[in-house]
């Protein structure tokens, strides 16, 4: 079965193959405080946003545009905040690490209660990815992984989890 059929060109005009099943292209956030969390990302990722309309701010992030709507306005509703994080593969996880400590954007937490796991801290994921997570000033989660520890569910990483979760 043959997946990619085409070539189509992305964000900042890089050939993009394209799969022949629908491919995601755009994650839009909600942004309470708009103006501080467009200022965030471009902090955080080094990227400067570009404002395609008023109110929304796109980020490009690689193949999937990261965008932000503004919910600081009355009459914008409320926003429904993403039910999990957006995970983000880093180069160079340690520099992102620094600019969200600066920035005061790890997360708190511990992962599963488990004090081996603090979310805020670089730790290696009982699913093999290498990672912290922030949040942003409109409270979305984020989280950075290592480039190359990333989790993306193949065969050989879900037999390794299952093998380490029956060990325990």
């Amino acid at each position: 079965m043959e997946l990619i059929h085409r070539y189509r060109f992305g964000s900042a005009g890089v050939p993009m193959a394209e799969p022949a099943v629908p491919a995601l292209f755009r994650i839009l956030l909600p942004a309470k405080e708009f103006r501080r969390t467009w200022k965030f990302y471009e902090n955080l990722l080094g990227v400067p946003g570009r404002e395609v309309f008023p109110g929304r701010v796109y980020f490009d992030v690689g193949p999937v545009i990261l965008g932000l709507l503004d919910y600081s306005l009355p009459d914008a509703g409320t926003p429904a905040p993403p039910t999990e994080a957006v995970y983000f593969a880093a180069s160079d996880l340690a520099g992102v690490h620094r600019k969200a400590t600066a920035l005061g954007a790890l997360a708190t937490e511990l992962l599963h209660g488990d004090p081996d796991q603090p979310m805020g801290g670089i730790v290696v994921r009982p699913w093999g990815e290498r990672s912290f997570y922030v949040t942003d000033p409109s409270g979305n989660a984020l989280c950075f992984v290592e480039r190359g520890t990333e989790f993306t569910g193949t065969a050989e990483q879900v037999a390794r989890l299952r093998d380490d979760a029956a060990r325990r």
